[in-house]
């Protein structure tokens, strides 16, 4: 059964998803509230599908507190980068390079609000995404960063990339780490399992902290689950 209903997530995600692209494109032509609306559309249609198709649903456990923050979030598999962006009342995102460069997709993510990271390129990297990252806190949104670099198993708990310290730092915003536990349902392959996934957000910490403590206090928050 699972398998069926992944299929038919499938079926029904990826198309949707051009036709939110398209429309997206079309709607930054008309300025950036139209081209959130779409944005938040897409990523609540994401969300009942979830729900409804794949008998997947949210639990959160505390509070994403409003106002502006850096959000840290643990990063086992597609459904918390969608379900973020919901939660957290479309907020600037740090992602790959790779999917902001990707046609017409790429395009509404940069109108969007996203700070794009060059995972290879060293320091240059960091520091393209610490302007860009200043940028975005003008805007007055929250920024989301997840801080490990990649999706990881359910079972791993890799240090976070310099990256992160650096934006920390840069951006001298309080930080809300929130752990996932995505990976028991939604794994990397095709499959993916009905059940209850667990939000659980940790308590914020100021900025200001030095690199060893604030990796180590977000490291442990983000893998509380």
């Amino acid at each position: 059964m699972a398998a069926l209903r992944s299929l038919l997530y499938a079926a029904i995600f990826y198309p949707g998803t051009v036709v939110f692209v398209l429309a997206g494109i079309v709607a930054t032509l008309f300025g950036d509230k139209p081209t959130l609306a779409v944005v938040l559309g897409w990523v609540r249609f994401h969300h009942r599908l979830c729900e409804h198709v794949l008998g997947i649903t949210s639990r959160m456990e505390g509070e994403i507190p409003s106002g502006a923050y850096l959000i840290a979030v643990k990063h086992e598999a597609m459904y918390e980068t969608l379900e973020m962006v919901r939660l957290t009342n479309l907020p600037v995102i740090v992602l790959k390079r790779e999917l902001a460069d990707i046609p017409l997709f790429g395009t509404l993510t940069r109108r969007y609000g996203v700070i794009p990271v060059e995972r290879s390129a060293g320091a240059k990297a960091l520091r393209d995404m610490v302007a860009a990252g200043k940028k975005a806190v003008e805007t007055g949104r929250s920024v989301i960063i997840y801080p490990e670099g990649t999706r990881v198993g359910a079972d791993e708990a890799p240090p976070l990339r310099p990256g992160f310290a650096g934006l920390y730092r840069a951006l001298n915003m309080p930080v809300v780490p929130i752990a996932v536990d995505s990976g028991r349902l939604w794994g990397r392959g095709l499959i993916h399992r009905p059940g209850a996934i667990t939000f659980r957000v940790g308590e914020t910490i100021p900025p200001g902290l030095k690199r060893d403590e604030i990796e180590a206090r977000v490291h442990r928050a983000i893998n509380a689950l």
